[in-house]
């Protein structure tokens, strides 16, 4: 509630918020009708003890001393004031379930935006400044709203079972900060936003109970690609910026960041991860000695997780307010790179963007869409649920439209063209993709895609991404056979090229043309485009042929005097043609 400061004890919240430089908390969300807040009121030093601390009303105090001067007992007047089940419940040893339980009463959502965003947040204008922060609210709001609607659930019937949609909303609690937690402060605009677990059921009564925590936490990574991808609309929509992506680590995925931001100072905000990339090959050294091999993912992310714990600053005692925080940035990025490439951070921004919207086309094809998101996702997870579609579907939105606003509901179009289209049941709750709708009649075109995921020296991401290419490849080339109304030869599926050395040759097998070469997507399309050109130009010139033969039989049905062999003409064919043999060449 105070940033990053310490506060000292007996000094009040608002005085010590305003030394740390950070604003009051807010409350969020539509349940707050239920408690009697209302959005956008000052989050209370009570409210939040009361709320977060004991799961129990904000108005609490109001509430209990009304009861007592009613008569009822203390026991009774405080009962009444908790929502859902008390905390003492968790602390009983009459429980059997919860004996040294901690009572869990709020989730913490960290919405921060790209390195760059902070960057242009911190070191432009003030009109710049308050721009971001919009953004950042309009994100962040709609995102929430998509929670509410969409995620939150709430334990139902007997033994939490089942699920239902929360009946009003959620109880949101959000504190924005302004720094990280590096050595050196650095900027790091982001908003912690405490959802409280109290929901109301939809019953008629309108109990209290407990928020469906797997419904939440499996659903993070849904909306953390909405968040994204609302904030670069708003931005792109109020400051004329574009997007571009950007490889933060080899073979991982890219990240949305700001064209035309110079990106020397990306490694100047970002130094807390190069205190964690320093610090991880020594984990990993001792991990190799230890258990005799590489570490895979799930021990990776524990590894990168201790290298953040070992990492981690002490928090800053010195308070400063935003506008010396800003001054102090301003200086230290002068000092690393030059007063010209901090003062100029807008103009080379809006000349990437002006050359990013004249080559970028802001059209989503559902169908390639859909066939993208269920490679990549396949490739990456084997068996996957809807919302790891989804999450998918939104990053595919944001690289393909760099800013531009999507229709509402576009991505659960793609997400719903994609398993209508190319997934199948693999379990009860998981499914996979269909490589036999994938690729329905070309088993060769199986045949590369399995090579691709098999491809064990590719990163998992490097695998999809080169199977979302071919299969995209064989969409098109589809599409042109329709389009010429001819059957689609079984090898049309061109493969990416990439960076890893030319497998070796089979025994037996010979080199030269019994070799088909690896070749660029946009190779293939220049030559598909010049062969379909080359054919359609030949078709017509055997048509016409055929239909000046025809003519000629129709005006002289009878055969002429064949003339001597010395009295024929010869027939000299036209530059360019070749003379006819007969029947349709």
């Amino acid at each position: 509630m105070v940033g990053d400061g310490q506060r000292p004890a007996g000094r009040p919240l608002r005085a010590a918020q305003d030394e740390a430089g950070v604003p009051p908390g807010v409350w969020k969300g539509r349940g707050l009708a239920a408690v009697g807040l209302t959005a956008g009121d000052v989050v209370t030093e009570r409210q939040a003890e009361l709320l977060l601390g004991e799961g129990r009303h904000p108005g609490a105090d109001r509430i209990e001393r009304e009861r007592l001067e009613a008569g009822d007992t203390p026991a009774k007047a405080r009962r009444v004031t908790v929502l859902g089940r008390p905390i003492e419940h968790n602390q009983s040893p009459e429980t059997e379930k919860a004996k040294e339980r901690t009572p869990w009463l709020a989730m913490d959502l960290v919405f921060r935006a790209p390195s760059t965003a902070h960057i242009a947040w911190a070191l432009g204008d003030d009109e710049t400044r308050l721009v971001l922060e919009l953004c950042q609210d309009i994100a962040r709001d709609k995102t929430l709203a998509w929670l509410e609607d969409a995620v939150a659930q709430i334990r139902w019937k007997s033994g939490g079972k089942q699920r239902k949609p929360i009946r009003d909303g959620l109880i949101v609690a959000v504190f924005r900060h302004y720094e990280s937690r590096a050595a050196e402060s650095k900027p790091l605009l982001h908003d912690h936003a405490v959802v409280s677990i109290r929901a109301r059921r939809p019953d008629a009564a309108g109990t209290w109970g407990n928020l469906s925590a797997d419904s939440m936490l499996a659903n993070i990574v849904s909306a953390d690609t909405l968040y994204t991808l609302y904030f670069m609309e708003e931005v792109s929509a109020r400051l004329g910026w574009a997007w571009e992506p950007r490889e933060v680590t080899p073979g991982r995925r890219p990240v949305m960041e700001i064209a035309g931001i110079d990106q020397r100072l990306i490694g100047w905000q970002s130094t807390r991860r190069q205190q964690i990339e320093d610090a991880l090959p020594v984990l990993v050294a001792k991990y190799e000695e230890r258990q005799g091999h590489a570490p895979g993912e799930r021990a990776a992310y524990a590894l990168a997780c201790q290298a953040a714990d070992r990492t981690r600053s002490p928090k800053r005692k010195e308070l400063r307010s935003l506008a010396e925080l800003r001054a102090v940035w301003r200086d230290s990025a002068t000092r690393a790179y030059g007063a010209d490439v901090v003062a100029g951070l807008a103009a080379p921004a809006r000349a990437a963007a002006a050359a990013i919207w004249a080559r970028v086309r802001p059209v989503v094809d559902v169908a390639l869409a859909a066939v993208n998101v269920a490679a990549v996702v396949s490739v990456m997870r084997g068996g996957f649920k809807r919302h790891h579609l989804l999450a998918e579907a939104r990053r595919h939105l944001s690289y393909v439209l760099r800013g531009r606003p999507h229709q509402p509901g576009l991505d659960e179009e793609i997400v719903q063209a994609a398993i209508d289209g190319y997934t199948r049941p693999a379990s009860r709750r998981m499914m996979t993709a269909d490589l036999r709708a994938l690729c329905p009649h070309d088993i060769g075109d199986q045949a590369v895609l399995r090579a691709l995921t098999r491809k064990r020296s590719a990163s998992p991401y490097e695998q999809a991404r080169l199977a979302a290419g071919a299969l995209t490849a064989r969409v098109h080339a589809l599409r042109r056979a329709d389009r010429l109304n001819f059957r689609a030869r079984p090898h049309t599926v061109a493969v990416p090229t990439t960076q890893s050395p030319r497998p070796s040759l089979r025994p037996g097998r010979r080199a030269g043309r019994d070799l088909e070469p690896m070749t660029d997507v946009a190779a293939v399309e220049q030559t598909s485009r010049t062969l379909e050109a080359a054919a359609a130009e030949m078709a017509a010139r055997l048509q016409a042929g055929i239909r000046e033969r025809a003519a000629a039989r129709r005006s002289s049905p009878k055969p002429a005097t064949a003339l001597p062999p010395s009295a024929q003409q010869p027939v000299h064919p036209a530059p360019g043609r070749t003379t006819p043999t007969g029947g349709i060449a």
